[in-house]
């Protein structure tokens, strides 16, 4: 998943946790728990863009100049 996508991830989490609240009040428990499971697998999907982008940002490795060797 794109890097650029965390912040459209942080928001739809919110909007579900809103939507969780609205529905339980509303008395829809049945909805609530569908996005309950909706809400699960966007913070599953930051977790792994956050986890990806770590891997990628401390895994660089300086190789240096190459050096041309005359024959």
């Amino acid at each position: 998943m794109d890097p650029g996508q965390r912040k459209r991830l942080i928001e739809i989490t919110h909007s579900l946790t809103d939507r969780i609240k609205e529905a339980k009040l509303n008395g829809l428990l049945g909805e609530a728990e569908g996005l309950q499971v909706s809400l699960q697998a966007a913070s599953k999907k930051l977790t792994s863009v956050d986890q990806a982008h770590a891997r990628s940002t401390s895994r660089i490795t300086d190789l240096g100049l190459p050096q041309i060797r005359q024959p």
